[in-house]
């Protein structure tokens, strides 16, 4: 479902405080518990998103679900808007049994609906096509050829979540102990203004923070370029003439051309 014209978009998972600041004290909770539970230290390593470690193959093989065609960790009673860490210990555990079924069958609700075509057969995802991937990893310009494609999303992108049936059975919202209540709508003709001090303070404790300011003002343009609200102009005209990044101006002139043809 699109915001209202005028709106961005925002990943369901970016929308309150950043799990990498608030899940691995939890993680290290359990740690303590394990300690007082078997009375000695235990060497340990905990990741959430933050090294070189395979969480969705490790969470498979743990029983937690199985890998969808849009690449996504989907257990059969949550879904997939879930997030993921571990705890790597030298403590000999007996393991749970592996996900073995895949329940994705013939479905391809994911691989139609993506708007950029990212995700490919046999479970491949074309990062360099993905939403996600491009509003918050990628660094420089956005190909001109999938901007249009990109509609309202500022951060992120849930479609391919959205429309996969075992989301039907996840819980409406999660907000576990430590994450705060998600911010509301982002306001688009607003955002495009932000000085660098009101995106520092108002994206503090935020996922948004990864991007930057200049890789969410980017990101913006593009989303005020699709709002089809030729009224926006003037104000993206006004920021154009007083932009100094290139990378922001060229994608807040693209959304000038791309309002007005």
């Amino acid at each position: 479902m699109h915001d209202p014209k005028g709106l961005g978009r925002v990943a369901a998972y970016a929308r309150g405080d950043d799990y990498h600041d608030v899940i691995p004290p939890k993680l290290a909770q359990l740690i303590q518990w394990l300690e007082s539970e078997t009375g000695k230290k235990i060497a340990h390593k905990i990741y959430t998103d933050t090294g070189p470690i395979l969480e969705r193959e490790l969470a498979q093989r743990a029983g937690l679900g199985w890998i969808g065609k849009n690449t996504m960790l989907i257990n059969p009673k949550a879904g997939s808007y879930f997030l993921l860490g571990e705890v790597l210990i030298d403590l000999d555990l007996t393991p749970d049994e592996p996900f073995k079924t895949d329940q994705c069958g013939t479905c391809s609700r994911c691989i139609d609906s993506c708007p950029t075509e990212a995700i490919l057969e046999n479970r491949i995802l074309d990062a360099g096509k993905c939403i996600s991937y491009l509003t918050i990893e990628a660094k420089g310009s956005i190909p001109e050829e999938l901007r249009s494609n990109m509609s309202d999303w500022v951060f992120g992108c849930d479609v391919c979540q959205a429309v996969c049936p075992w989301n039907r059975f996840a819980p409406q919202e999660i907000r576990p102990e430590g994450f705060s209540k998600p911010f509301g709508s982002i306001e688009l003709l607003n955002e495009i203004s932000l000085t660098p001090h009101e995106f520092n303070l108002k994206f503090k404790n935020s996922p948004i923070k990864r991007s930057k300011r200049r890789g969410y003002l980017r990101n913006v343009a593009v989303a005020l370029g699709n709002c089809n609200d030729p009224t926006v102009t003037p104000t993206l005209e006004k920021r154009a003439s007083e932009e100094n990044d290139p990378l922001v101006k060229e994608h807040i002139e693209w959304a000038i051309e791309n309002l007005t043809r």
